[in-house]
This record gives C-alpha cells, structure tokens and sequence, in this order.
C-alpha cells in the first residue's frame, strides 16, 4: 500500500506524464482550417479603376509585390487620353500647362513624390525613382522634370487637342482667381450630371494593393484640379494626406477637393481610427465628418472621399456627396464598382 507520501509522488509523476502526452497530442492535430486569405487584392477609386485595377492584378495574381502592381495599375489611367483628371489628357492649369502629381508607399514606409511635374506621362514612376534613388521623399516642379530626365523618362507633350479646346473655351469667360472647384462650373447648365461627385468629374486614382505575402502597398496621382493655379498642389502627392500605408494596420487614400484632406490629413488619419479599432468604412466616415464638422457650409458644395482597406484585407469607403464610387479586384471577382456611401 502507499503511504501518504508515495501517493502524491506518483499522482505528481502521472500528471506530469499526462501533460507531455497531451502536448505530444496537440503537436500532432492539425490546426483547425482557418477562414481563405482575403489577398491578394486590389482596390482603387473611381470607375476607371476597374481598367487600373485588371493591370495591377497581372502582378498579384502571379505572387507579385503590391508596389509593383500599384505602380503598373495607375500606368493605365495616366496613358488614357480620355481621362481628363489623370496624367496625358488632363485638363490643364489656367495658363495652359498639364502638371501632375503622384505619391507611392511600400510596405516598409518608404515613400516618394512628385509635384507639380511637366512633361512626362507617367508621374507615379519618377515618384517611385525619387523614393528608391534619392534621399528625399519629395521633388517638385522643374527639379522633378530634371531628375525625371535624368532617370531616363521621355519628354512629352501632355496637352492633348480635346483637353486644350476645353481650356481655350473656359477662357472665355474665366477669372483668374482660386475659386474652389471651378472646374465644376463647366457643366452647372450645359450637363448637370458632371456636378461634383458624379461619373463623369472625379480627379485622382488612388488604389491599394495587398499581395499574397500579406503586404501592403499604395499610389495616387492626378493632374489636379482643373484650371488651378499655376502650381497649386492638392492632396495626391502629400503622404499622409492623399496616401497613407501602415504596414502592420492598413491604407488609405483619397479624391476629391485636396485642400480639405490636407487640412485634416485625411488619409493618415483613416489608418489611425483603424488602429483605434475602427472597421475601414467606420474610419471614412469619420474622417469625411471631420471635415463637415469644420466647414459644413463648404463641405455641401465640394466632394471628398476616402478609400481604405486594412491588414484582414477588409476594405470601405466614405464621401460627403453621393456618386463616389470604387472598383475591387480580387480571386473572386475582377470587376466588381461599389457605390460608396456618402453624408449627402
């Protein structure tokens, strides 16, 4: 018979036996299935986006980086002619001249862009040389073109014959004064459904990519508002503003009136309410509601809309008008444009 002792010794020994067995155990099952992988995946603002989106996809879906398949997705929007509020095409300053602006973002934080750059057609890959090539985020004006050169980018002509007779028309009557969203002035009697936020007047592709390996990566670029000011930036080229990447959180960004996302740093501020737990849709909202709470006079005549996904590879969207809308590309579906929802 076993004594006291004895007896807690061997209940000691069995337990410890029985802990490593089950451990044993535990190592041998399989996990259990966890929910499919929501990336890769690409989304970008607007209708065009679709087209933008098919590009980047070529990357993704062969286990590609998303910087590589952000940079090829926005290649598609700055070539199109026809798209006057991106790259070759885009309605012009009020002296005539097409500048653009263009930032990217890695899965690292490193990030470049370019301001105010003439001449060459796709803006986002010189932003992309100022990021890997240079020590500084930012190059503006003729330093961008200089360097743009340099790098071995072709001088162009952007100004395209349907984009200069739209200048030389709204001459005839212009002003030379900053007033907000002139552009849209264009169309107030003549085609009313080009109002703010509609199909047909949106600036900026900003698109977000998650790749197979789980990281996160982002581009924006624009030709900027129509008939601005000689060298006027907006929201587009600004990291924080009109792009935001936070690797372990999500992105960002955005389209509409730059100088609102500016003011409240619009797209930084979307990944920080994600961070505090916000869903990607729930941080939009937020961040188009700061803005109306600021200037709710001004916000009922201009449109913004943010765009964000985050690390599960969920994605949302916001804007103070209707008629915001973003394409999603992923395994599923290549095509998908969902109508974001707005505070108007």
């Amino acid at each position: 018979m076993f004594n006291r002792r004895k007896f807690i010794k061997a209940s000691a020994l069995s337990a410890g036996l029985l802990a490593i067995d089950k451990t044993s155990m535990a190592d041998a099952i399989p996990e259990k299935p966890t929910k499919a992988k929501n990336f890769p995946i690409v989304i970008s603002t607007w209708d065009f986006g679709i087209a933008a989106n098919a590009d980047a996809w070529k990357v993704l879906s062969k286990g590609g980086r998303a910087l590589d398949a952000v940079e090829q997705g926005v290649w598609v929007p700055e070539a199109d002619e026809k798209n006057q509020s991106v790259g070759y095409g885009g309605l012009p300053d009020r002296d005539g001249k097409v500048t653009l602006d263009a930032c990217i973002m890695d899965e690292n934080g490193d990030c470049g862009a370019v301001l105010a750059l003439e001449h060459i057609k796709h803006p986002i890959s010189v932003a992309r040389k100022v990021m890997e090539k240079t020590p500084h985020v930012m190059l503006a004006g003729d330093g961008a073109l200089q360097f743009a050169l340099e790098q071995g980018f072709k001088k162009e002509n952007l100004l395209t014959p349907e984009s200069e007779k739209a200048w030389k028309e709204w001459l005839k009557t212009a002003k030379y004064e900053p007033v907000m969203n002139i552009e849209n002035k264009l169309y107030d009697k003549a085609a009313p459904q080009k109002l703010p936020g509609n199909q047909y007047n949106h600036d900026t592709i900003g698109m977000l990519a998650i790749d197979v390996k789980g990281n996160i990566s982002g581009a924006c670029t624009t030709s900027g508002m129509a008939y601005k000011l000689h060298g006027r930036i907006g929201d587009s080229p600004i990291i924080g503003a009109g792009l935001y990447i936070d690797n372990e959180i999500g992105g960002a960004t955005s389209t509409g009136v730059g100088e609102e996302v500016v003011r409240n740093v619009g797209s930084f501020l979307v990944v920080e309410l994600m961070r505090q737990g916000y869903s990607p849709e729930a941080a939009c909202k937020e961040a188009v509601m700061r803005i109306i709470k600021k200037k709710p006079e001004t916000a009922k005549n201009i449109q913004v809309g943010f765009l964000a996904i985050n690390k599960k590879g969920e994605y949302g969207a916001y804007a103070i008008q209707q008629g915001f809308s973003y394409a999603v590309c992923n395994a599923e579906k290549q095509d998908l444009l969902i109508n974001g929802k707005s505070y108007y």
